[in-house]
């Protein structure tokens, strides 16, 4: 028996504009073909691999027995979001990549059979259940409404605990909305997933920005404790000259503005124009007005999984030639390698080995100067210098430029009275998951998890924080004593 992927939609399409998920859905027999393949290893190296450590090789055979609903409660007892995660995690580089039919036979189609699981059993009426959780009493705002937000407020409420979900973007799921393509992941999908959190009893209060509409002590003075999913925004400056010019873009904005016109995603404030941001993201302006690509040479600089949706959005827009510019070798380019054969297939023209040293232009971008690279001596995190060579500088021509380096964690200046400590990079110090109460801040509660902990990463590894996060808040709320919540009126007010 062979590794198969779900049939996906034909190339022509993806290249005329359709921003539909790129994979199908397995049907019964192709999920239990697929399921059937698992060799169940003692020592299930697809479960180990997988930051969530689920329970890989259990619910495919589940899954093959057609023995759905068990499986969805087998999957949810490790992962929050598995629908999601099946269709976003890189699984070539984590279970998938670590399965032991991966040498020769090819792996098992493991994050394919998650989707297939997850979305049959919420079709056919599906729902975690609640009936034996006993409510605690105790209130937990949750700021931040993406992955580790959401595994948090999934874990709280499972846990009896009221978890309140701010966000200030209007819908929920941060980057899993606005950030990562539909091609990736449809947006039903996130609505689906609020819709069972809010049955959990999970409640959302969304346009509503801790620090502007309401503040962190007050969030204190209503609830028991605070879990702080703040993500990564800031983008990593390249500093490279002519970032200026019109024509040029940061990566996130571009992804973020470009999910809303795609999803004609409503504002929450009257008369935005849907192509033009309305609330800052931190380290670039207000508003960010997206160019038409149609016709246009985009060059993308970055190789990492944001650069891939980049390139990849860009062709649906109809650029006529996109290319990514990486200053490493393809075997040390961090995106996923089916992301980029994905990209490869629509059209993408991947420049390898090429530094970017400035933008040019007068006014409007009209090229990046590159220059060609060698592999030197590994740097601080083992992967290996890139040495320009002498004379080797050319100029691509380009009529957009979109940035794509990596984003870092930028704490908000709310924080800085409370407590909270903060590394020299940005990010929030917690006691991590082996402390005494896990991803604790230096306010006892006050807690965080994610990208704004970890740095940008992976959004299994944002769940698993997420996910801890919350026990450990469990943990330290029946430590505590049971003291009488003032009234919930000024956080409603707010909201």
């Amino acid at each position: 028996m062979q590794r198969e992927m779900p049939a996906r939609i034909p190339l022509q399409l993806r290249r005329d504009g359709d921003w539909g998920e790129l994979y199908g859905r397995f049907g019964e027999a192709e999920a239990k073909h697929q399921a059937g393949r698992c060799l169940d290893c003692g020592n299930p190296y697809c479960s180990w691999k997988c930051p969530l450590h689920n329970i890989i090789p259990r619910w495919l055979e589940l899954a093959r027995e057609g023995r759905v609903f068990e499986a969805a409660d087998l999957c949810h007892e490790t992962n929050p979001l598995p629908e999601i995660c099946g269709r976003v995690c890189p699984q070539d580089r984590l279970c998938e990549g670590s399965c032991t039919l991966n040498d020769g036979f090819g792996a098992v189609t493991i994050g394919a059979v998650e989707k297939y699981i997850v979305d049959r059993a919420l079709a056919e009426g599906w729902r975690p259940g609640m009936d034996k959780v006993q409510r605690t009493g105790r209130r937990v705002a949750v700021v931040g409404a993406g992955p580790a937000g959401l595994a948090c407020a999934d874990r709280l409420a499972r846990a009896g605990i009221d978890a309140v979900v701010f966000d200030r973007y209007e819908a929920v799921g941060g980057l899993l909305q606005f950030g990562i393509p539909s091609f990736k992941l449809d947006k039903s999908i996130v609505a689906l997933r609020r819709e069972v959190l809010e049955g959990m009893g999970v409640q959302f209060r969304l346009g509503v920005e801790v620090g502007r509409d309401i503040s962190l002590d007050a969030l204190l003075a209503e609830f028991d404790a605070v879990f702080l999913g703040l993500g990564s925004y800031r983008y990593t400056d390249g500093g490279l000259p002519g970032q200026d010019l019109k024509g040029v873009l940061p990566a996130l904005p571009f992804l973020v503005q470009n999910g809303r016109v795609v999803h004609t995603v409503t504002h929450h404030d009257e008369g935005v124009d849907p192509k033009v941001t309305s609330r800052p993201i931190a380290g670039w302006e207000d508003r960010i007005e997206l160019p038409d690509l149609a016709g246009k040479r985009v060059v993308v600089l970055g190789g990492g999984d944001t650069g891939m949706d980049c390139v990849r959005s860009a062709i649906r827009l109809g650029a006529a030639q996109v290319t990514c510019a990486y200053r490493r070798d393809e075997a040390n380019m961090p995106g996923s390698a089916r992301e980029v054969a994905n990209a490869r297939e629509e059209g993408v023209t991947f420049l390898f080995n090429r530094q970017p040293l400035a933008l040019l232009g007068d006014g409007h971008v009209s090229g990046v100067r590159v220059a060609e690279t060698t592999l030197g001596e590994p740097d601080a995190h083992g992967r290996r210098n890139a040495v320009l060579v002498d004379g080797s500088e050319t100029v691509l021509e380009a009529d957009v430029v979109i940035i794509a380096f990596g984003f870092q964690a930028e704490a908000p200046e709310w924080l800085a009275r409370h407590g909270v400590a903060l590394a020299g990079n940005g990010r929030i110090l917690t006691s991590g998951e082996h402390g005494a109460f896990a991803y604790q801040t230096g306010h006892p509660r006050l807690f965080a998890g994610g990208d704004c902990v970890r740095g940008a990463d992976l959004v299994v590894t944002a769940t698993f924080e997420g996910r801890e996060a919350a026990a450990g808040i469990a943990r330290y709320l029946a430590s505590q004593p049971v003291v009488e919540s003032a009234s919930t009126s000024k956080v409603d007010a707010a909201a």
